[in-house]
């Protein structure tokens, strides 16, 4: 797994201050509609399954099927160098590891996602490592959803990813460079992420390290259709 290793957009988190967004944190990858979010939490996602932790995937806009499909695929890519037999292991271990949780057109919130969390543990024996979630509107997410979603963390000892929509009419950012609808809610989150995209490929960087002064200037072209690291 070591070539994935090099080539998984993932990796930009061991150059963070702290390592990685760590236990009891949100972060978020932000980016213009069609650009990769969902395929980069993927890869977040893909790279600590494949470490053995557990992840549990909430979608609000894409049904379970759906969603299991774009694992498969980004894995069959990552992977595709390695004998069948073992390829098909991975795949295993994954689906093992991975809960999808689809809320379409359901209200969601943090007492929805408890119940559901709750549900997995008592009768499943699934506790989650790392929860992404996928498609929530943040043009309506005020600071005390944040405020609940940061409880949350901390009290299940989990780490949270979120996709962002941004928009290329709303070009006014934060000090740090963090765009709408994120400028006004960035300090709830440890690491953020953005993807931007360039003639030359999907570029992957930094706009928040903790409470680093300054984020890494380091940045990852991406390839457009794996997002898989080119350079």
């Amino acid at each position: 797994m070591n070539d994935w290793n090099a080539s998984s957009p993932a990796k930009i988190l061991s150059i963070s201050s702290q390592g990685g967004l760590g236990r009891g944190n949100l972060g978020a990858v932000v980016a213009r509609a069609g650009v990769g979010k969902t395929a980069c939490l993927i890869h977040i996602g893909l790279k600590r399954l494949l470490d053995g932790e557990r992840v549990v995937h909430v979608s609000l806009k894409e049904g379970p099927d759906k969603v299991s499909a774009y694992y498969a695929l980004i894995l069959a890519e990552m992977v595709r160098t390695l004998p069948p037999d073992e390829q098909k292991r991975l795949q295993a271990e994954m689906e093992k590891k991975r809960m999808i949780l689809a809320y379409l057109n359901q209200s969601f919130d943090v007492a929805r996602l408890r119940a559901n969390l709750v549900n997995l543990r008592d009768h499943l024996g699934f506790s989650a490592d790392l929860l992404m979630i996928d498609g929530l509107d943040f043009g309506q997410v005020k600071r005390e959803d944040l405020e609940a979603f940061k409880a949350f963390a901390a009290e299940w000892g989990v780490e949270i990813w979120f996709s962002v929509l941004s928009h290329r009419h709303l070009q006014e950012t934060n000090a740090r460079g963090v765009p709408q609808p994120l400028d006004a809610l960035d300090d709830f989150f440890g690491v953020i992420l953005q993807l931007h995209p360039e003639p030359s490929g999907i570029y992957l960087k930094f706009l928040k390290d903790h409470d680093a002064p300054a984020a890494p200037e380091a940045s990852w072209r991406l390839d457009p259709n794996t997002y898989l690291v080119l350079s």
